[in-house]
């Protein structure tokens, strides 16, 4: 489904639950994940699209990977979810991939870019 396909005012990604608690020791504890063959950390990749933390605090965290044929797409997953786990008050951790829509270097921060060269 294309952004031209989505019904207007719809963001193409779920927010996050940022009022939560929990929620910015979660962004940390991402930030410790890097791609093998980037030096920024997945978050400021903007490879992280979506931190869900509910009532019973389990998170479920819905990420992306910068090309479907990435070496290390099945064990990214892994990764997030012991860097997360370890977080004091995290009952539980699902990491979920998706490819919709796709990363793009638009979606990296401005540390990230700094960091890449790209500013």
């Amino acid at each position: 489904m294309s952004q031209t396909d989505q019904l207007e005012g719809t963001p193409l990604i779920q927010p996050s639950s940022t009022d939560h608690p929990l929620h910015e020791r979660i962004v940390e504890a991402c930030r410790t994940v890097y791609d093998p063959e980037i030096p920024v950390n997945i978050y400021d990749l903007g490879l992280v699209y979506t931190i869900e933390i509910n009532e019973a605090n389990e998170v479920g965290i819905t990420m992306t990977l910068t090309a479907p044929g990435c070496p290390v797409a099945g064990e990214m997953p892994g990764w997030l979810a012991e860097a997360v786990e370890p977080v004091e008050g995290v009952s539980q951790v699902d990491v979920q991939i998706t490819w919709d829509p796709p990363w793009g270097m638009d979606m990296m921060s401005d540390e990230a870019r700094l960091e890449l060269g790209f500013m």
